[in-house]
């Protein structure tokens, strides 16, 4: 993987004749060094229809400076972005393509902008020399390389953190700044600017004049924008993914089952003909995340259970072999991961995704107001839901009843999810509903994740006793989780009632 950084900086709009104010004065700074002009050559590449750009995803081969080479980087908030760096290459490196694909798929990527940028540089220094912050004034050139041979140029003052600093310390620099009238930028980016100022002007002037009066939204509205929410959530989650960042695969399999379940409840919005295949391969791709996430979700409650056992309760060698067991079995699961995000099925989906987008099957549903389409879609969910926890409280405890529990667990799931979709439109009854359906989910998706605890430290037990080591702490483990699953079951009705208060059935009919 590239190197990575997460870079935290500030522009601001200045001119030829712009000088900076004593910085000296700013609290915490000791000294300003002078580390002289250095000159950037950059150029910036996308897909002719600027994707990249559209995402605020800058990607750029550069040379001069101290940084030269590959660089790309991920808005993460307002003047935040993580930035990746490879060496330089005459190729774009295969681990910045990777982080891409989600995004250019099987597009070529081209050059669309040079900036020749002058920068010279000074530094924010504390009492004992430790760099706090980097300010530099770049006077840039920037030169159309697509769509036309146009050119700007302009000065701007960029102010950037130093690696682990405080943000507030850009508050103070700031307003230092705006007392000697300097002004924050108005551009996000000298990619962003550039690509702003050099566009065609028949571009421009059509960005100009797009904008209209919004007439009230329909049913077939508030579906789309939900299922494009859904889809962009995909995409931008994939570099995550497979950075192996923090609960990613969880999001990104969030985002896919949500994404699914839309195109099935709203299947009075949309064409099934036409939905139908793309929730097929939704289907695929929520199981083969599964896989990752469903581990990390069993690795991470076997080590709470045992965390929280007396150590004289564990017997024998239990911690070591749970972390070879886990360990194996991360390995296998992330790089598979990782294949089905590189393989062509996951790029067709994506690909179909955008089809069904740019040209909606919209039924004659779609164009009535949600308040007519939207309940109705999310109570035949309720009914849904309401069959089969019945049906499972119906049955005794044993391997039948969990079965249906987690069949419930599946179907509160989709009526949540329908009534977030429907939420934008109909306000606090869906809020509410939604709430309730999440309290029944979290309470069958404990549930269920105990039968799975169970059968693994059922087969880690076996394992055990064929070593010759001791089961004992598998097996008080097992009665816990068995424990855990009865409780579950017979708070179950209760959760159940509130959920399925009849006055929340009639705010949402209303």
């Amino acid at each position: 993987m590239a190197d990575s950084k997460r870079e935290i900086e500030r522009k601001y709009e200045a001119t030829a004749e712009t000088r900076l104010p004593d910085l000296s004065r700013v609290a915490g700074v000791s000294a300003v060094a002078h580390q002289g002009v250095s000159e950037l050559d950059a150029v910036y590449y996308d897909t002719e229809d600027l994707r990249l750009a559209a995402g605020s995803l800058t990607l750029r081969r550069r040379t001069g400076g101290s940084d030269a080479g590959w660089h790309l980087k991920f808005p993460v908030a307002s003047g935040i972005r993580d930035e990746f760096q490879e060496p330089l290459s005459d190729t774009l490196p295969s681990s910045l393509a990777g982080l891409l694909r989600s995004r250019v798929r099987r597009s070529e990527l081209v050059p669309v902008v040079r900036l020749r940028t002058a920068r010279d540089v000074h530094h924010l220094l504390a009492a004992e020399g430790a760099l706090l912050a980097e300010v530099s004034i770049d006077t840039v050139r920037a030169e159309r390389l697509t769509g036309g041979s146009a050119t700007a140029a302009w000065t701007e003052i960029e102010v950037e953190l130093a690696d682990d600093g405080d943000p507030a310390f850009l508050d103070a620099v700031e307003r230092r700044l705006r007392k000697a009238g300097v002004r924050p930028s108005a551009s996000p980016s000298k990619l962003a600017r550039a690509l702003a100022e050099t566009a065609p002007e028949r571009k421009r002037k059509r960005d100009k004049g797009a904008r209209g009066k919004a007439g009230q939204l329909t049913a077939g509205d508030h579906v789309l924008a939900y299922i494009r929410h859904q889809g962009e959530a995909i995409v931008a989650l994939d570099p995550a993914v497979r950075r192996d960042l923090p609960d990613a695969v969880h999001q990104m399999r969030v985002a896919t089952r949500r994404l699914r379940s839309a195109l099935r409840t709203y299947r009075n919005i949309l064409d099934r003909s036409v939905t139908d295949p793309v929730g097929d391969e939704l289907k695929w791709l929520a199981a083969e995340l599964g896989i990752d996430r469903d581990r990390e979700v069993l690795d991470a409650r076997l080590c709470s259970g045992l965390a929280d056992l007396p150590r004289t309760l564990v017997l024998g060698p239990v911690r070591s072999r749970l972390r070879i067991w886990a360990a194996a079995r991360r390995g296998d699961s992330r790089r598979r991961t990782v294949a089905v995000l590189d393989g062509k099925r996951y790029l067709a989906l994506l690909e179909s995704l955008d089809a069904l987008l740019a040209a909606p099957p919209l039924l004659p549903a779609a164009s009535r107001a949600p308040g007519q389409e939207l309940p109705r879609a999310v109570l035949k969910e309720y009914e849904r839901l309401a069959t089969r926890v019945g049906h499972a409280l119906e049955l005794q405890p044993g391997h039948d009843r969990d079965l249906a529990l987690h069949d419930a667990r599946k179907a509160a799931k989709r009526a949540r999810y329908a009534a977030e979709a429907a939420r934008p439109a109909l306000g606090k009854p869906a809020k509410r509903f939604a709430k309730r359906m999440k309290a029944l989910q979290t309470l069958l998706g404990d549930h269920q994740d105990s039968v799975v605890a169970r059968d693994a430290l059922r087969t880690l037990a076996v394992q055990a006793h064929a070593a010759g080591e001791s089961a004992f702490t598998w097996g008080l483990l097992y009665g816990r989780e068995e424990a855990t699953a009865a409780a579950g079951e017979r708070e179950l009705p209760e959760v159940w009632k509130r959920a399925s208060r009849p006055r929340l059935r009639a705010a949402l009919e209303s």
